[in-house]
Formats: structure tokens, sequence, C-alpha cells
């Protein structure tokens, strides 16, 4: 067989099978003055596009709220985070948490206690405070932010919440969880810090013996961090280590 023939059906093998690799499409192909389809509706992203509080949190109400069964206290003022330009999480070291966030505070008083929807100005951030309640055991504030569309990475959000003990309690500990670095205060003084890059672990860090005393007790917290989710968890435990849960979480 000559080379001219050769190319020839060679030429010839290339357009059948270029013809039967058309012809599935040809098949579903519109044919020439038919009323144009209709358009297939988008296929829907999964996970929550609606960016609403309600999917999880519920707004705080002037009810005073138990813990819950397990003493997790799910009822905090959070404000909006602060923006940071934070790329890992292995910087958050005691000196660092300390330095971050005594220069971007809301308020140097730390038994402060913020009103839901008060405006505040950290740096050059005018921030909201919204009153919530955790629909979880913990608080996520990955969701939080996220439903705020505002940053959800890269963020420190401070928390206050004030407990209403029915009779003073010595010899308490705090306990708490987080992602990835936070500090807690009760009534002004430091309770507990949680430096390094941390996953969120039930009684994660516990206090040194504490002391609730008798009506409101006010806790301040602070978490901060940068790539990945952002949640923590508080409660109390007595001294035998089981929780606390005769007390009160009020909205003010």
């Amino acid at each position: 067989m000559n080379k001219k023939h050769k190319s020839s059906l060679a030429a010839i093998a290339f357009v059948v099978l270029t013809v039967l690799q058309l012809a599935p499409i040809n098949v579903f192909a519109q044919a020439p003055g038919q009323p144009p389809r209709p358009s297939l509706p988008p296929i829907p992203i999964k996970g929550d596009t609606t960016h609403t509080l309600t999917k999880h949190f519920v707004v705080a109400s002037a009810a005073k709220k138990a813990p819950n069964a397990k003493g997790f206290i799910q009822r905090w003022w959070v404000l909006e985070p602060v923006k940071k330009d934070i790329v890992r999480n292995n910087i958050f070291t005691d000196n660092y948490l300390r330095t971050t966030f005594s220069t971007d505070n809301f308020s140097n008083d730390y038994n402060a206690v913020p009103k839901n929807g008060e405006m505040v100005k950290v740096g050059s951030q005018e921030l909201k405070w919204h009153a919530l309640e955790s629909k979880a055991f913990n608080f996520n504030l990955y969701h939080f932010t996220y439903a705020l569309n505002k940053p959800t990475y890269g963020i420190l959000v401070w928390l206050v919440t004030v407990i209403d003990s029915p009779e003073e309690m010595k010899n308490v500990r705090m306990t708490a969880g987080c992602n990835s670095g936070s500090m807690w205060w009760l009534n002004g003084q430091e309770a507990l810090m949680l430096s390094g890059d941390r996953d969120m672990i039930v009684d994660n860090v516990t206090s040194s013996r504490l002391t609730l005393k008798k009506g409101k007790n006010i806790i301040r917290g602070a978490v901060i961090n940068g790539p990945g989710m952002a949640n923590f968890c508080v409660r109390f435990l007595d001294e035998k280590g089981a929780p606390i849960k005769n007390f009160a979480i009020s909205y003010q």
C-alpha cells in the first residue's frame, strides 16, 4: 500500500471517529424551530448560604437562663470580630496574648457589661455587641461571624456574660476549651489562659480555686484565631469535679 493511500485511510478514520464522538451530543441537541427549552434550576451549594444568626443562635431575652445539663454557659454578649492579620496560630504565646488583648481592648474596666446593640470602637474599627444564646453547648464563633458576613479567620472576639449565684461558692474552678488562644477573667481578675495552637477540648484548661460571690459575677473572655475554626466552651466545676448548674445567667 502506497503512502498516499495510507494517508487517505487515516484521514477517513479521523472523520469517522469525530462523528461518533459528537453523535451523543447531537442526540440531545434541540431541533431547529422548536421553542426554547426551559433552563434547569441551579444546583444548590451544600451548607449554609443564608448568613442568618438563627441557624445556630437564639437572641437572648430578658429572662434569666440556667446553664445546660452539663453546666456549660450558652448565653453571651459577643462583640463583632476585631480583624487581625494572623497567618498561623503557633504565635499565641502567653506574652503575645497579654499584649494583644491589652492593646485591642474595648474597655479597661473588666467588670464592664455591654448592652445589646451597643457600638464600641477598637482601634479604627466600629463594632457592635450581640446578645446571643448558642443552641449547642459550645459557642461557635465561625458560625457567628459567617452569619454577620464578617471576617471568619484572623479575628479577635470579645465576650462577656453575667452569672447570678444564689449563694457564695468557694473553691470552684472555671474550665475552658477553645480554638485557638484565649484568656478569661472573673470579676476583673485573670482566671485562665489558653495559649498556643489548640483544638477546642472540653475542660482543656482548669483554673486555680476561685470564689463565686453571692449575686452577680462577671465573666469576660477574649478568643483569638488565625486560620481554622474558632469556638469555645466555658463552665464551672465544684470541688469534686462535678459541673455547677445552680446559678442563673443574666441578660444584664
